[in-house]
């Protein structure tokens, strides 16, 4: 059974930046697929970015290209989402999560098998 914890979250003004974490324990870290969701009120999970195994390959929603970057340490057995140019649209609930599958479907939220508790991110304009 893995645990995820999630933080990094906070208020940042349009335009600034975030790095959000998610350590994890209790399971072999390098062996999940690891991936962070969103979910705004009164909206879906949406799938932000996601990172395979190794960390050679990485996945970003349209919305957040270019702006956000998805990496692992996986000696720290931490996941990263470095998050710059902030928008107000950012604004969420984030979640990292970890899947099983290892590193197929990591764009899809029914891959995973573990999910942090969320950490927010609100960006004012």
């Amino acid at each position: 059974q893995v645990q995820l914890v999630d933080t990094g979250g906070g208020l940042v003004q349009a335009g600034g930046s975030l790095r959000l974490s998610c350590a994890a324990s209790g399971g072999t870290f390098s062996i999940y697929g690891m991936g962070w969701f969103r979910q705004a009120p009164g909206k879906e999970r949406e799938f932000v970015a996601a990172i395979s195994r190794s960390g050679s390959s990485t996945y970003y929603a349209d919305s957040v290209k270019g702006r956000f970057t998805i990496s692992r340490d996986n000696a720290k057995n931490t996941v990263y989402l470095q998050m710059n140019s902030l928008k107000p649209e950012d604004t969420a609930v984030y979640y990292c999560a970890a899947s099983q599958k290892g590193d197929y479907g990591l764009k899809w939220g029914r891959s995973y098998d573990y999910w942090g508790q969320g950490t927010q991110v609100t960006v004012s304009s």
